[in-house]
């Protein structure tokens, strides 16, 4: 199989669906652990924050374009049938 645009294309489709079909509230469940008052432990916290945060506003953001993308993908898929 080669690697083309167009499965470049599916591929961060697929992962733009995954981020706006995630449970926030679990997410955030596993992000809020116990806070610690050591540096490294609240780096750490620090961290993960923010990658909740940029998961979260991918979300946000992504939810109406990815529902487009994904209706443009089906019709060709089923004009194209590949």
């Amino acid at each position: 199989m080669a690697f083309t645009l167009w499965n470049l294309f599916e591929t961060s489709l697929l992962c733009l669906n995954a981020f706006t079909i995630i449970n926030e509230e679990r997410l955030v469940d596993k992000f809020d652990s116990k806070h610690s008052k050591t540096n490294l432990l609240m780096e750490e916290n620090e961290a993960k924050m923010q990658v909740f945060n940029l998961i979260h506003s991918i979300s946000t953001i992504a939810k109406f374009p990815v529902i487009f993308l994904n209706i443009i993908t089906i019709i060709l898929k089923l004009l194209l049938g590949s």
